[in-house]
């Protein structure tokens, strides 16, 4: 199982070392391919959503999912983000599609969950080659929350499929799992950003979801793309922690875009006239984490 840990003194100190080996001498960051298989052609996501979220914080998470694969928005774009995963190994489109929404609205398991709770959500539905994504409401607590911010998972068997899970941070540690939205709660501080979306919470879910995304179609089974043990490893996005513009450093995510009405910073479009946030994605063919603007 993988998780993405924001702003742990790990990956400061990695992000830390690697600006300042680029100040001497660009060093080539490598993920090695494993032989696994990679989740290609037309993907089902599933979303089950467990407590109580708003409609318009559903429309900003689904309408994120749907533009990663529309080629409707303006660029920079959601989707050529995307299309990042298109030069990992055996090539060709990962295509995502909406499928089932699965609401948990009465907090069947309670407002405290296990991680074997979060697996028995996320293997309904049980298809082949899906990502079943379990999305939980600010109120809600996860064993390990916020020591991570979202994991991702498979199991094995004949109808192997993934999992993926990611947290509303805003009520419990908005400054570990939503930054650059919320003041970091270590290193370096600076202003915080302006959430695209008008919501610090679910921007920062939408940064933690692409992260796994990323991470569960370039590395589903821990037998793909990563830097590190199988059990916590560094991947497509994972390996290059808080970088979301170019000049980024430890503390700064970089040059970003800015709306020059609402103030909010962003660096693609999606659809519906969305914009997001997302974070670099380590490209093959430079060896090196790659950003949008």
């Amino acid at each position: 199982m993988a998780s993405i840990y924001h702003l742990t003194t790990l990956s400061l100190l990695l992000l830390l070392t690697t600006s300042m080996a680029a100040l001497v001498q660009q060093q080539p960051l490598v993920l090695r391919y494993h032989n696994g298989a990679l989740l290609k052609g037309n993907v089902t996501v599933n979303v089950i959503w467990y407590g109580r979220f708003t409609p318009s914080q559903r429309s900003v998470i689904v309408d994120f999912i749907q533009s990663l694969s529309s080629s409707s928005a303006p660029l920079p774009s959601a989707s050529s983000w995307w299309k990042t995963t298109e030069k990992y190994k055996g090539g060709g489109r990962s295509n995502l599609v909406v499928g089932r929404q699965i609401m948990h609205e009465d907090y069947p398991l309670g407002k405290v969950l296990k991680n074997s709770q979060l697996i028995g959500l996320g293997s309904r539905p049980n298809l082949v080659d899906s990502i079943n994504i379990v999305l939980t409401a600010q109120d809600v607590g996860v064993e390990g929350f916020c020591m991570r911010c979202g994991t991702h998972g498979s199991t094995g068997g004949r109808a192997r499929f993934t999992y993926i899970w990611v947290g509303n941070s805003e009520m419990q540690c908005p400054g570990q799992c939503a930054w650059p939205f919320h003041q970091p709660m270590y290193g370096p501080q600076s202003p915080p950003l302006v959430a695209p979306n008008g919501d610090v919470g679910v921007d920062g879910m939408i940064i933690n979801l692409a992260t796994l995304l990323a991470g569960t179609v370039t590395n589903p089974y821990q037998d793909g793309y990563f830097q590190g043990p199988a059990n916590a490893p560094l991947e497509a996005v994972s390996a290059c922690t808080g970088v979301f513009g170019t000049g980024a450093y430890p503390g700064y995510p970089g040059r970003v875009l800015v709306d020059k009405v609402t103030g909010a910073s962003y660096n693609c479009h999606g659809i519906n006239g969305r914009k997001f946030l997302l974070p670099a994605m380590w490209d093959p063919q430079l060896s090196a984490c790659s950003t949008l603007v």
